[in-house]
């Protein structure tokens, strides 16, 4: 008989948080979550920072115009671990599903574009925060480290993810695929939505093609989900009626499959859950006409070497640690701390 490999449902929720709203847009998700799992989802994933919203203002006005939506981003970011985990994890659990969700991480001062990982008991497996972040991105975010490049091993696959424009990071989508990732969420924001910018028109292109390398080069399944923009998201940026800057809609989200073929979407422009059902035998198939970390790659030739080392800010030497401040907290240990409002 040989081994048996899973086979599962995937949802991809292409949906509008409710803006900058913590709470709300945790309720929503929590919602959303439930009902993919009503129809038998096993992994269900969230678009980019999902949690409380993306920070559209950086490509609308300056900063200083932004500084007061930083500034309520701040306080609707979330922390690992918090309430709002708490409940996405609670969510996952009574849905019997794997999740990964977009969040707008707090950690002391710093915001970052954080992928958590939830197993199907509710727990943290993990996170992924954003490398680079992207251009005016820069004004909101600080950057990941190696620690964060990291692949999720559970019952159904090996699960990694990476945000936006680290596709473009080939070395780093090539390290995802090196540490065993069978199943990849590829997560964007609704850039086509800002009818301004000149990526507008073919952000939806560029993200098909990114997935689909993505799956073809890896020989893995790819979930790639953005969100929309809702009319609620507009008025909040005080951009109601400039069709010229912003319209309701945008996104492009779709299952595909590792030989880079769509098998569920795409949908553009409105809210919905796109349902596939993967077979991770199918990877049998990819590999063996391509195996892009075995008889297909030539480490004689070319090789990465990827630094996993945590970075931090201070190096204590020689004091007495009578009077170190106390070293971060794992998650484990944070669990039960409220989060933090101000």
């Amino acid at each position: 008989m040989g081994d048996v490999y899973p086979k599962f449902k995937a949802a991809a929720v292409m949906a509008a948080p409710v803006f900058l709203d913590r709470e709300k847009t945790t309720e929503k998700a929590c919602h959303l979550i439930k009902e993919a799992g009503s129809q038998g989802a096993a992994l269900v994933v969230f678009p980019e920072v999902y949690i409380p919203a993306y920070p559209y203002w950086i490509w609308l006005g300056t900063p200083t115009l932004g500084a007061p939506f930083f500034a309520e981003l701040f306080k609707n970011a979330v922390e690992i671990p918090s309430p709002t985990t708490e409940a996405i994890g609670e969510a996952a659990k009574n849905a019997n599903t794997y999740v990964v969700m977009g969040i707008n991480e707090r950690e002391n001062g710093t915001l970052y574009n954080t992928l958590v990982y939830f197993d199907q008991e509710g727990r943290i497996m993990n996170k992924h925060r954003k490398l680079q972040p992207t251009h005016a991105e820069r004004t909101v975010w600080g950057r990941g480290d190696g620690s964060d490049l990291v692949v999720c091993d559970t019952q159904i696959g090996k699960i990694g993810g990476l945000i936006c424009w680290e596709h473009t990071m080939d070395l780093v989508r090539y390290a995802m695929v090196a540490l065993g990732e069978q199943i990849h969420a590829a997560v964007w924001p609704a850039v086509s939505a800002l009818t301004h910018s000149p990526h507008a028109g073919f952000f939806n292109n560029i993200t098909e093609a990114a997935a689909r390398h993505h799956a073809l080069a890896g020989q893995v399944f790819v979930i790639n989900v953005q969100p929309v923009i809702d009319d609620y998201t507009i008025e909040r940026l005080g951009m109601k009626d400039r069709l010229d800057m912003i319209k309701p809609g945008g996104g492009w989200s779709a299952i595909i499959n590792p030989h880079g073929q769509i098998i569920a979407g795409p949908v553009t422009d409105k809210e919905s859950i796109l349902y596939a059902d993967l077979d991770l035998e199918e990877i049998i198939y990819a590999k063996g006409f391509c195996d892009s970390i075995g008889h297909y790659a030539r480490p004689d030739v070319v090789r990465i070497v990827v630094n996993h080392e945590k970075q931090t800010v201070m190096v204590s030497q020689g004091a007495n640690p009578e009077f170190l401040p106390p070293s971060p907290k794992e998650p484990e240990a944070r669990k039960h701390e409220p989060e933090k409002t101000g």
